[in-house]
């Protein structure tokens, strides 16, 4: 992989990671077209790893949420008393929301990164999660905040999260939509999914970096790695504080002809031999 193909892939990242139309799909359509194998095991590690600048982004995002979540959460395990407020609780809910993922995700990752990784299945899911966005939207109430979130709401949403490993679904997409089922408000349903992302990807990434570094260095290598994973942690950034401006005032279905006109576009290409 050369430094233009990393930069064209770090944007691909940014752009695409929190938004509901999945990054897992967008990169592996833009790896095809760049002439990279989406099979070859470097370009798979490569795909996760650089998720972790997206990370990076939610963590500076939400810095003040963290520390606070995070304090209140190391506060709870040291004193009883502290146990009664709402970041203790919530911080306990992210941890236990991801738990299904970290399981799922690493009992099918050579499903995952294997059969999987074809354009086909991103094109199919593109189109079909696309009709439970719909859903969502139009049943979900809106009826509760934050405030109202429980552990089964966030267990639940960490459930589905796993049906984003199938790539073309997108994990924003697919949690979104369950918390926006589930009552919530667009803003809080989102900033789950952004809490949620951060173990999840950062295990994902964390794993590939130290599992994969051989196949790093003897396809992709490690330069244009660390140059998409710096430019996704800047596009991501921006992408981060749009999509939350987004939801406040549109629905989640402002995607919904995107991915599809998407899916179609590559069923058509494949159909024809372009890809």
């Amino acid at each position: 992989m050369d430094i233009l193909q990393a930069l064209v892939l770090g944007v691909v990242e940014g752009i695409t990671e929190f938004l509901p139309v999945s990054s897992t799909g967008h990169l592996t359509i833009a790896e095809q077209l760049l002439g990279l194998k989406v099979d070859d095991p470097g370009v798979t590690a490569f795909t996760a790893i650089i998720q972790v600048g997206a990370i990076a982004a939610v963590l500076v995002f939400f810095r003040a949420d963290i520390v606070r979540l995070v304090s209140a959460w190391v506060r709870g395990l040291l004193r009883p008393a502290a146990r009664t407020g709402a970041d203790y609780r919530l911080a306990w809910y992210v941890i236990a929301g991801s738990v299904p993922i970290g399981v799922v995700g690493f009992a099918l990752r050579h499903v995952v990164s294997g059969p999987l990784r074809s354009l086909g299945v991103v094109a199919v899911a593109l189109i079909a999660w696309s009709a439970v966005m719909f859903v969502a939207e139009k049943r979900g109430t809106q009826t509760r905040g934050e405030a109202d979130l429980r552990l089964r709401d966030v267990m639940l949403v960490g459930l589905v999260q796993c049906v984003a490993l199938v790539p073309g679904v997108s994990r924003s997409g697919a949690t979104i939509s369950t918390a926006l089922l589930r009552g919530f408000d667009r803003v809080t349903a989102t900033r789950l999914s952004f809490f949620l992302s951060i173990p999840a990807l950062t295990a994902a990434g964390a794993y590939e970096a130290v599992g994969s570094a051989g196949d790093i260095s003897a396809s992709v290598g490690w330069g244009p790695t660390l140059v998409a994973t710096l430019v996704s942690l800047v596009v991501a950034y921006a992408a981060i504080a749009w999509l939350l401006r987004l939801v406040a005032h549109h629905p989640i279905t402002v995607f919904i002809g995107y991915r599809v006109v998407l899916g179609v576009v590559v069923l058509a290409l494949l159909g024809t031999g372009v890809l």
